[in-house]
Formats: C-alpha cells, structure tokens, sequence
C-alpha cells in the first residue's frame, strides 16, 4: 500500500527527562543529538517536519542540527506530552499547503528507522488512525488523520498524549516488526 496523501512528521521533543536527569533532545546517541537523529529520520519520508522543543529550548536550538525542520516552542511543557502534541497540531493546522495526516514520533526512541515510518504513512488519509506494531504490542509512530486532530487535541492529557482518543476509536495496527527498534531511552545507560 502506498499513499500520495501529504504526510508531515511531527517530533515530540519537549520534555524534561526528569528520569534520565537531562532534557533527551539532548542527550547524544551514536554520535548525534537525539533529536538532530529523529529529524532526519522523519525528513526521510515526511513533508514538512515540524519539532516541539520545550525544557531547555533555546539550548537545543543553538546547539542541534534541525535544518529542514520548523521548530515550534511548547511552553507548557511542563505539563506533560499531551501539550507537545496539541502543539504541534496547532501548528500544522495553520501550514501553508495541505498536510492530511501526520506521523507523531518521539525524541527518546533512537531506534526508529525510515523504513518503519514509510510503513505506517503508506496508511495516510484525512480519517486516518494507524499505529505501528512490534510483535504485537502497540508503539511509534502514530499516524493521525487530519479529521482527528481536533478530537486528539481535546482529549490528550498529561503524558498519555492520543492514548485516551486512541483507544475510544478504531485504529489500524500496521506491522513494523524487524524494521525499527521501539525502545525508549527512558533512563541513562548504567
């Protein structure tokens, strides 16, 4: 399956990372910044990438490499992932051009590769609600039709972000098992 359905790139890079005891979009991995790698990641199937930072936003700014992504400044993001997420969605709701669907990824998953985001945004469409799958067990990236914007910025809170919206709707699951890493940096390597 593939779509010709505009699809843009949305990475989650707000928070704090209270548990890992520095904001992740900070945090070098492989030899870049987590968030410079989840960019590139999605400028290698979406168009436009748009990157929420938060905790410490003028410091990842000045220091990453986000060329190719418009930055948007989250100021509630202290609150939790939901607030990144609406922000994001504000912001593609006023993009110049037609965005139908977006893929949400996060900043904390190294592991994400083109090939599993290609897979899920093959699914686009406007009423679109697709997740992918690791064995079975719902992860990232999270695709959301423009129709369900509005629903999914109502309804997310704190750091649940789409669950809530998710879960009351029927959602595709789209296999992406062997093409990504779904794991989470959620604390530092001991």
């Amino acid at each position: 399956m593939t779509s010709d359905v505009p699809v843009a790139g949305l990475v989650l890079a707000a928070g704090g990372g209270r548990r890992y005891g520095m904001p992740k979009a900070l945090v070098e991995h492989g030899g870049s910044l987590l968030v410079e790698r989840a960019v590139r990641t999605a400028a290698a199937v979406c168009d436009p990438v748009l990157v929420v930072l938060g905790a410490r936003a003028v410091d990842v700014w000045r220091t990453a490499d986000l060329t190719g992504a418009t930055v948007l400044a989250n100021a509630d993001w202290e609150s939790g992932m939901a607030s990144s997420l609406r922000t994001g969605l504000d912001g593609l709701r006023g993009w110049p051009g037609r965005v139908d669907a977006v893929l949400v990824q996060l900043v904390d998953m190294p592991g994400m590769t083109p090939a599993a985001l290609a897979r899920v945004a093959a699914h686009a469409a406007p009423g679109i609600l697709a997740v992918a799958t690791y064995d079975g067990v719902r992860g990232h990236p999270v695709l959301l039709g423009r129709e369900h914007w509005a629903g999914v910025s109502a309804t997310a809170t704190g750091d649940e972000g789409a669950r809530a919206y998710l879960t009351a709707h029927d959602v595709t699951e789209v296999d992406c098992t062997g093409l990504a890493d779904p794991t989470d940096l959620d604390v530092p390597p001991a």
